[in-house]
């Protein structure tokens, strides 16, 4: 019998690690903008949207993840999550349902754990032309020494 799990056995990559550094030049890692996919969110490719699936439809075509999923062409996939996780915030909602939920995040990247296996990170945050604010200096703890009362020679007792 092989060895191993399923495809997300293990930990997770880490992208600060040698080996991930080796593979992001490679092109193993993909960085997504941190200000999130721009343009109008694709056409619903489903039956009937209902309200709420239009209003996650349009959030999720926003983020970040929405770049990596337009190339990989997968608008079939996010309305299909988008169904999924309208069912699962009703109150009478199966567990099996939450479930593939769950497993949607995971694919999709929109988990920490998803991020990560599928070796995409967000660009850090552009800098807003703000005007610079010192940083505050910490205030110096006192030490044994300083709490020490001199008292001079003679004295006392």
């Amino acid at each position: 019998m092989p060895r191993g799990g399923h495809a997300a056995s293990g930990p997770p990559p880490d992208p600060n690690s040698l080996k991930s550094a080796k593979a992001v030049q490679a092109g193993g890692w993909t960085t997504l903008p941190a200000e999130g996919r721009t343009g109008p969110a694709p056409e619903w490719p489903l039956t009937e949207q209902t309200d709420r699936e239009a209003t996650l439809w349009e959030d999720l075509w926003a983020k970040p993840q929405a770049v990596a999923w337009e190339n990989l062409e997968q608008v079939l996939e996010v309305a299909l999550f988008c169904r999924t996780l309208a069912e699962a915030e009703r109150p009478d909602c199966r567990v099996d349902v939450k479930k593939m939920v769950r497993s949607y995040l995971d694919s999709l990247g929109l988990s920490v754990a998803g991020m990560l296996r599928n070796r995409w990170k967000v660009a850090p945050a552009a800098e807003v032309d703000a005007p610079a604010v010192p940083a505050a200096v910490p205030a110096r703890r006192p030490s044994a020494r300083d709490r020490l009362k001199v008292v001079p020679s003679g004295e006392g007792a």
